[in-house]
């Protein structure tokens, strides 16, 4: 019995939109919880999300950019 193998066949859009979530998902979350007024600080200071976010947006933005040109690479047949 052969074990089929699976992979995505765009891997670049999948991690460039992992990495995008994963990486601003938690300064946004800080933001919209600030602004709903959870917490004691109105204005939070978040350092560490966002040194993270600076981190991993540009390289998801260059991933989700590339799995987009593979994609209509293969549609088109190129």
């Amino acid at each position: 019995m052969q074990k089929s193998k699976r992979h995505p066949k765009n891997w670049p859009l999948i991690l460039g939109g992992s990495l995008l979530l994963l990486g601003t998902g938690p300064l946004a979350t800080i933001m919209v919880l600030a602004s709903l007024g959870y917490g004691d600080d109105p204005n939070p200071n978040p350092v560490l999300f966002g040194i993270l976010a600076w981190l991993t947006f540009y390289p998801s933005l260059g991933l989700i950019a590339w799995g987009i040109y593979r994609r209509r690479k293969a549609r088109n047949g190129s």
